[in-house]
């Protein structure tokens, strides 16, 4: 038996710029996809995140560039916010999707919690268009609770899908009692995801609030996926357990980690890469498939934990 079930996937031809004006050609490469919560699009389950990037100075180029590689090797989901270097990682993202074919693409962003009043909500998303040089996005988040009320927050968003400014409305760093108040709020539309940190180390995710999404189609992106500086070091026994997996699949430590992320319906997760190489290793696990004894093992070597504690964020 493999990872994840599949019936829960699709595939769908990798992608690559064929050098001319809003052009992509299919390459050989089949990707793994799957609905993206409830907008119901077929979205490849590794994508890109942003945070944290050398958006300035001399690497900001090469950035970029990493960024456009991305989406050539078929990582088209492009997660991004108005926090990340104050606006500045959404520019970088608009140099790189200069020119391809902005139907091809999945572009999510985020309003910061203090600016998430109705109106203040609105122009956020105005905002973001214009450095992202867009004229929608795919989902728009609440980047988590703050003091203005929910209510508007929501409503706000519901607007902006009617505007046709976003395809579809989110939230990150949600628990389950938040979704319930979120959706509640709702007057029409529903939530297609919530992004939340979710890595081998921190696995909250899957005790209550991984089963709620699932029952109501909601997609859980997991965002800093290899941790935050925390990787597993190949000399513990974590690490020789995902390179004992890795080898016997031709993988990488770090491809094995994305898979088994990723292995349950409605999961997805958002690598940041600003080197080629890391890239590309991150479009390679969207092919990767782990036995259930592969499962098994990181089950072991990962335990999920036991308790009540609180949605982590960092």
């Amino acid at each position: 038996m493999t990872w994840p079930p599949p019936n829960s996937i699709e595939t769908i031809p990798a992608l690559e710029y064929n050098g001319k004006a809003g052009g992509f050609a299919e390459c050989d490469d089949a990707l793994r996809t799957r609905a993206f919560g409830s907008l119901k699009r077929q979205v490849p389950v590794i994508g890109q995140g942003t945070w944290q990037m050398h958006d300035r100075g001399p690497r900001a180029k090469q950035v970029a560039a990493v960024l456009r590689l991305g989406v050539e090797l078929g990582l088209t989901h492009i997660d991004t916010a108005e926090m990340y270097g104050e606006g500045r990682a959404e520019e970088l993202v608009a140099d790189a999707i200069t020119g391809l074919s902005r139907e091809k693409l999945f572009i999510v962003s985020k309003v910061l919690p203090q600016n998430a009043s109705y109106a203040g909500t609105i122009r956020a998303c105005e905002r973001s268009l214009r450095r992202l040089k867009t004229d929608y996005l795919d989902v728009y988040l609440l980047h988590w609770r703050g003091n203005h009320p929910l209510e508007a927050t929501m409503s706000a968003l519901e607007r902006l899908v009617d505007d046709g400014k976003i395809r579809a409305l989110g939230v990150s760093n949600f628990d389950v009692s938040d979704l319930q108040e979120a959706q509640a709020a709702l007057r029409v539309r529903s939530i297609a995801c919530n992004q939340v940190l979710y890595h081998l180390r921190e696995r909250y995710a899957e005790r209550d609030l991984l089963p709620y999404c699932q029952a109501h189609d909601i997609a859980l992106v997991a965002y800093s996926p290899f941790g935050q500086g925390e990787f597993p070091s190949g000399r513990s026994a974590q690490g020789r357990t995902l390179a004992e997996i890795a080898a016997r699949l031709d993988a990488t430590p770090s491809q094995v980690t994305l898979a088994f992320l990723t292995r349950q319906p409605g999961t997805f997760a958002i690598p940041k890469a600003e080197q080629e190489d890391h890239v590309r290793d991150n479009a390679a696990a969207e092919d990767l498939q782990l036995s259930a004894a592969d499962v098994a093992a990181i089950d072991v070597a990962f335990p999920l934990g036991v308790g009540d504690g609180s949605l982590p964020t960092n």
